[in-house]
């Protein structure tokens, strides 16, 4: 069965070589699928595609009229997809609900250690024979509350790590996790979370009910100075009202490994161009601000399991079968 991948990057060729069944055969294109793209896939049965990749009708369409029958995601959330028309094109779409939750939670706490004692500072004064400490004071994780919005397997998988810092957690998510209670976390209304922890961690999916969940009003409630940590979907930030709320101190730590309008810049090089995203430079100018190119996913463990549930997926479909993780 022939398939076609879109935002295929080098790692993306090897770990599918290494890992998917060697009874597919995929066609690897560096751009994104889009309504120009989409043009590409006559004569493939399935596309596969990553999560900046526009699943909007009218690319669904076009995929449908070159005899595409099947989406595979390779990664977890699918806010990118038009779900409800895809359903009425009869595409199948399945994604990967889960891929080494640790490697997100890991990366997580390594924005958090590193905005906290400014690692990212001293790597650089070290390197310039710097070794003064002004500048680079921190604060103990033990006995700080964190807020985690969002318990599923990723955030399951944070709270574990920051319960064994000795931290306080307050959690909030549609479903509790009994596992976290026994373990000590506590669930609390949103507002709650907002207003007592001093450290907030994003981990729920982006849908129309959590767009901007971080906005001006939530922020309000917020403890001067919260440090906040973004490794879900851009989307959940009102990335205006951060910046105005960094300058104004009400933030005094933000960590972000996903961004709003990131389809235009992450997972490629633009060292040598220009960025006209005005929202994103002002961003950069913070010294309390850390940004990380949608890499908290990144390892090897992740790679190995997003290929080979994709693979279980596509051969799900190739013997007109369901595989259990489709939308």
């Amino acid at each position: 069965m022939k398939v076609a991948v879109f935002s295929a990057k080098k790692y993306d060729q090897t770990s599918f070589a290494d890992w998917a069944d060697p009874s597919l055969e995929f066609s690897f294109f560096d751009g994104p699928l889009d309504p120009q793209s989409a043009k590409l896939t006559q004569g493939y049965a399935a596309v596969c595609v990553f999560v900046n990749d526009d699943l909007s009708a009218p690319v669904l369409t076009e995929l449908k009229a070159a005899g595409v029958g099947m989406i595979a995601l390779r990664c977890a959330g699918f806010n990118n997809v038009d779900v409800a028309a895809a359903k009425e094109l009869d595409l199948r779409v399945a994604r990967v609900p889960a891929y080494s939750p640790e490697a997100v939670a890991e990366h997580t706490v390594a924005m958090i250690l590193c905005l906290n004692r400014k690692l990212h500072k001293a790597y650089n004064r070290v390197r310039d024979d710097n070794f003064a400490l002004d500048g680079l004071l921190g604060f103990n994780l033990h006995g700080k509350t964190a807020g985690l919005v969002g318990t599923g397997r990723i955030g399951a998988a944070t709270a574990k790590i920051l319960l064994g810092f000795g931290m306080e957690l307050l959690c909030y998510d549609i479903q509790v996790n009994d596992e976290l209670v026994k373990a000590g976390v506590r669930y609390v209304p949103l507002e709650e979370l907002w207003t007592k922890s001093d450290l907030i961690s994003l981990h729920c999916p982006l849908n129309p009910q959590t767009q901007h969940m971080i906005n001006a009003d939530s922020l309000a409630l917020m403890k001067d100075g919260v440090m906040l940590i973004n490794t879900s979907r851009g989307g959940l930030i009102d990335t205006k009202a951060v910046i105005k709320a960094l300058k104004s101190r009400k933030i005094g730590h933000l960590g972000l490994d996903v961004y709003e309008q990131e389809a235009d810049l992450f997972f490629q090089d633009l060292s040598g161009q220009l960025i006209e995203d005005e929202v994103f430079k002002r961003l950069l100018t913070f010294p309390n601000v850390l940004i990380t190119g949608h890499q908290a996913f990144f390892t090897q463990e992740a790679l190995q399991q997003i290929c080979q549930v994709t693979s279980d997926n596509l051969l799900a479909f190739k013997a007109n079968r369901l595989s259990g993780n489709e939308l």
